[in-house]
């Protein structure tokens, strides 16, 4: 295409708004009516800041000289409104040019700035754009522009095997901070809300904890609530420590912290939550953030933070999740308020075995008693994991609900519990002792496997010596006195005017065997 195929909008129009800063004017190869060619004269700039889908059009993109020249193959329509109509639906998404990149070798091969036959020109420009900014060139991307007339909204496809996915060149600007690039791709018109593989350039350097990209990018109008294909705001991809000055950026340029995911329907505070990001909650509460907004499945930030297992034993992650509880709750948090299932926070933190936050909600007025879909209790949750977190001590966990008022397994489904948590001999020693007197019987040897029995004798032999026995004096004593305190053993029990050591068999500690 020469300059002089191209019909341009009126002189006037581009001395005024070629003076703007980032501004391209577009150009047209085709004759359009008189009403179309004032549209695209008057409202150009409109049409740079998007548009839905206009697959009657046939779009090809490419520079030349200072101007980008919109070249567009007109199609059989009847009408001059059906123009009209298409651009005002059109997106800017789809008005930018696409580049094939056969795999990532494309991009390390140094050979293909030869010019291979199958390259077109354009494309290598294009290819070298992108190779530039991978490798945060600099110096490259600017002498890159100055020399050829690349579109900075160009779209990459990669399509190799399992692999297929776009990217904008905004978008790969991680946590290395290519800010040099981005800014200087932002002052050349590159289109900051443009969307590609479902993600703006804001959502990638908010993922990537990129504080400069994320200023740039905000300081250049990025939308600072615009949704990803999969409905999660910038706020929501704030999932780090590291993000947490992204998530003040993000709010200091507007960002709602009460805008929920399209799905889950959860809030960012649900996100600082679940990835155990005081600092973060702190922010959206400060910003007004509603600390008991249930998200699709009725879960509450508290239930958020509540139903995260650790990972590790000793792990300093868990005094951040504690301090995330004292926050919720110092802001209202709802203790007692269950999702769809009716699992209230302390059924999640019981299931995974969180002693501190177990105590903090019951310090708080948790209910030890509540009762979830399924029929079970608090004291159940942390039954069901005794055997698969033995690491986390369950048995400690069991102990502090009976001290607390826990209500105990009904005695005829004792049998079953024990069948399920024979290789947590210790749990089954704290429960079996909650009660004044279970009679053993022979089902109870055979509910034991050989080999869980061997490998835990003494504690197994002395239970079922008991077998039609009557319990010890001492055994009996602890339960009258532990009948009369009631809920209160724990905070009772403590003060009593006896040895540490009788404190702490009143209070249920396991010694390894039965008397």
């Amino acid at each position: 295409m020469k300059d002089n195929d191209v019909v341009l909008p009126p002189a006037e129009l581009l001395e005024s708004n070629g003076r703007e800063k980032g501004c391209r004017q577009p150009g047209m190869d085709f004759l359009c009516p008189p009403i179309l060619n004032d549209m695209l004269s008057l409202h150009w700039r409109d049409m740079q800041d998007g548009f839905p889908d206009a697959e009657q059009l046939n779009k090809v993109l490419e520079f030349q000289g200072e101007e980008l020249l919109w070249t567009a193959q007109k199609q059989a329509m009847e009408q001059t409104e059906q123009w009209l109509e298409m651009l005002r639906t059109m997106r800017i998404e789809n008005l930018c040019s696409i580049v094939q990149l056969n795999g990532w070798q494309a991009l390390l091969d140094d050979s293909t700035e030869s010019g291979q036959d199958h390259w077109e020109r354009a494309h290598l420009r294009s290819l070298w754009l992108y190779r530039a900014v991978v490798k945060g060139d600099s110096r490259g991307l600017r002498t890159l522009l100055k020399r050829n007339y690349i579109d900075v909204d160009v779209f990459y496809n990669v399509s190799r095997e399992e692999l297929e996915w776009q990217a904008y060149p905004d978008t790969t600007f991680g946590p290395s901070g290519f800010s040099e690039c981005l800014l200087y791709l932002l002052e050349h018109g590159a289109h900051p809300n443009l969307i590609a593989g479902g993600k703006s350039a804001l959502h990638e350097a908010c993922a990537n904890a990129n504080t400069e990209c994320v200023e740039l990018l905000l300081e250049h109008g990025a939308n600072p609530n615009q949704m990803t294909d999969e409905g999660l705001s910038p706020l929501h991809l704030c999932r780090t420590l590291q993000s947490l000055r992204c998530a003040k950026a993000l709010v200091r340029y507007g960002a709602r912290v009460d805008i929920a995911s399209e799905e889950e329907d959860e809030t960012p505070l649900h996100v600082a939550a679940r990835h155990g990001l005081p600092h973060h909650a702190q922010l959206y509460l400060r910003f007004g953030a509603c600390v008991n907004h249930s998200s699709s499945s009725g879960e509450t930030p508290l239930g958020a933070v509540c139903g995260v297992s650790p990972e590790t034993t000793a792990n300093s992650e868990d005094e951040r999740y504690v301090e995330l509880c004292r926050l919720l709750l110092t802001h209202g948090a709802n203790i007692n308020l269950s999702d769809k299932e009716h699992r209230s926070p302390l059924h999640k933190a019981a299931r995974n075995v969180q002693h501190k936050i177990v105590e903090l909600l019951l310090d708080h007025g948790a209910d030890v008693n509540a009762i979830d879909y399924n029929g079970c209790s608090p004291l159940s949750s942390v039954l069901q994991s005794s055997v698969v977190r033995q690491e986390w001590e369950p048995h400690a966990l069991v102990q502090t609900l009976l001290n607390r008022g826990s209500i105990k397994v009904w005695p005829q489904a004792l049998l079953k519990v024990l069948t399920a948590c024979a290789e947590a001999p210790k749990t089954v020693e704290i429960l079996f002792n909650s009660y004044t007197l279970v009679p053993v019987t022979s089902k109870w040897v055979e509910a034991i496997p050989e080999d869980t029995f061997h490998l835990h004798r003494p504690f197994y032999e002395s239970l079922f010596a008991l077998e039609y026995k009557a319990r010890s004096l001492r055994h009996l004593c602890r339960s009258a006195v532990r009948k009369q305190l009631g809920k209160d053993c724990w905070s009772h029990i403590p003060s009593l005017p006896v040895p540490k050591s009788l404190q702490r068999f009143l209070l249920l500690d396991p010694e390894g065997y039965i008397d």
